[in-house]
């Protein structure tokens, strides 16, 4: 595993018609985007409900659920906000990054 990212959705935000069924449930497209900077709240990116691609030709307005945002990572693809120790961040905590050891023993 290679990072932790919550997120918290608006369920009144969801246009019941881009719900679909499928063979063990139905299921609702989301699009998760994760920027290389974070916001000013400590967010990583936006969610939103996917576009077809006639929506995105035609430019119209995404339909925004929430934010995300990671709090755990092992430093290989993401990194995790800074975080002031009065927000917490869930019991997760930054992996600290690997050191190269180099020894001169011959095994």
């Amino acid at each position: 595993m290679a990072s932790i990212i919550k997120t918290s959705i608006n369920l009144d935000l969801i246009d019941k018609s881009k719900i679909y069924v499928g063979k063990k449930g139905k299921y609702l497209p989301i699009t998760i985007t994760l920027n290389d900077e974070i916001d000013n709240f400590g967010n990583n990116g936006p969610v939103i409900i996917e576009q077809t691609k006639e929506e995105r030709e035609t430019k119209s307005p995404k339909t925004y659920l929430g934010n995300v945002k990671v709090v755990w990572t092992n430093g290989s693809n993401v990194a995790v906000p800074p975080r002031d120790d009065a927000q917490g961040n869930g019991g997760f905590q930054a992996a600290p990054p690997q050191k190269q050891v180099e020894d001169d023993l011959p095994f």
